[in-house]
């Protein structure tokens, strides 16, 4: 019988291996007194030279395969699809997601257009010397579901150092509970029903799709996307009670109305 491992992807969006790292391996310690089975793989945004995002809107109008750093990023879009869940490691610059991380999201903003990552969870690990830690780790958590993401936990953490952070025995104690709370999360493979902030997009994304389909005006890759999901008011297998199935359907008849008086342009 073949034995399942669990698989998480970790993305660090720092710049060096500091004080969120560190942090970072102190939830793979905690993981691995729960299951010392999961198997881990990096991807170190410094490492990269991704280019900056242009705003060609070439993701957004044509497919995401014409971005010009596509073989960038698509090997990582390949990896979030075939782990179990994503650990986020990005340390807090001025109260606010690294340049790293900023750039790696940008070239992934077409997402919020054409989620697909229904199935994935991500657990965000930010640090500060002072303050807005959490500010970092609910901007990712706040992006995420955009996504597609289905659920995201947070352990953002107050170091009081810049480059010698030692986890406190209160600190290792909240990092277990939220890691323990994650790997539980991923082990069950419970999926969650979207909150009505995330139901909106994808509705009203879905209701637009024809004006945007190939052979009108101002064609994009959205008008081809959403036709998988016509009649449907969130991702299938995705639990939806009927109060929110009722929401998204006003959402899309809305969506339906405005339509045709916000079409978005583009010089071709």
């Amino acid at each position: 019988m073949e034995i399942y491992e669990m698989k998480i992807l970790i993305i660090n969006g720092s710049p060096h291996k500091g004080n969120t790292w560190r942090l970072t391996e102190e939830v793979k310690e905690q993981i691995a007194i729960l299951d010392n089975t999961v198997k881990y793989e990096e991807v170190h945004l410094s490492k990269l030279n991704l280019p900056f995002c242009t705003g060609c809107s070439a993701c957004f109008r044509k497919g995401h395969a014409f971005c010009p750093h596509n073989k960038y990023i698509q090997p990582i879009m390949d990896k979030i699809e075939g782990c179990d869940g994503v650990i986020f490691s990005v340390s807090c610059f001025q109260g606010a997601i690294t340049a790293l991380t900023k750039n790696f999201t940008d070239h992934l903003a077409f997402l919020l257009h054409r989620p697909r990552y229904f199935n994935k969870k991500a657990l965000i690990i930010s640090t500060t010397g002072g303050v807005s830690a959490n500010t970092v780790t609910q901007s990712l958590a706040n992006t995420l579901p955009g996504w597609g993401f289905n659920k995201c936990y947070q352990l953002p953490i107050v170091a009081l150092s810049w480059n010698d952070y030692k986890p406190t025995e209160k600190h290792k104690k909240k990092a277990y509970k939220i890691s323990k709370a994650f790997y539980m999360n991923l082990k069950s493979k419970k999926l969650h029903s979207p909150k009505i902030g995330v139901l909106i997009p994808f509705n009203l994304f879905q209701a637009m799709c024809e004006e945007y389909a190939p052979g009108t005006e101002y064609s994009t890759q959205d008008g081809v996307f959403w036709k998988k999901y016509v009649g449907m008011r969130y991702a299938p297998g995705i639990p939806l009670p009927i109060y929110k199935r009722a929401i998204g359907r006003i959402i899309y008849q809305i969506g339906r109305y405005l339509s045709s008086k916000m079409i978005i342009t583009y010089k071709k």
